[in-house]
């Protein structure tokens, strides 16, 4: 597993390493099951604080990517990658909602939201 975080970076050093991480199982790059690195020996690697990483594997235990089990370390999450996927997907139908509704009250039409959606993806 590989992890590259940056305290240039806009994002918080614990949001990098839950990005990452949650890429990395999406991909199938971190299979279900495996073990993480301990939080002790992650931040050490990446030269940060014990806390930090900690804050990282809580948020990535509440969205279910990981399980923690005491004394034996953090591993990737028997659930399936499906799973993930509807979870992500709900929540961008949300956000779509909302700015369908934005652009319905504001008069901006179908293609112009499209143009826009599109631009934005394909800008990172």
């Amino acid at each position: 597993m590989e992890i590259v975080v940056s305290n240039k970076a806009s994002r918080p050093l614990y949001e990098q390493i839950v990005l990452q991480i949650k890429a990395q199982v999406m991909s199938g790059d971190l299979k279900s099951g495996e073990a993480l690195p301990s939080i002790r020996s992650l931040a050490k690697s990446l030269q940060i604080s014990v806390l930090t990483v900690q804050k990282a594997y809580d948020i990535l235990q509440e969205d279910g990517f990981i399980e923690t089990t005491a004394g034996k370390g953090c591993y990737v999450s028997v659930q399936n990658q499906d799973f993930y996927l509807e979870e992500q997907q709900k929540k961008i139908e949300g956000c779509f909602n909302d700015a369908i509704e934005i652009a319905r009250m504001s008069g901006i039409p179908l293609d112009k939201l499209i143009s826009l959606l599109t631009l934005l993806y394909e800008e990172d």
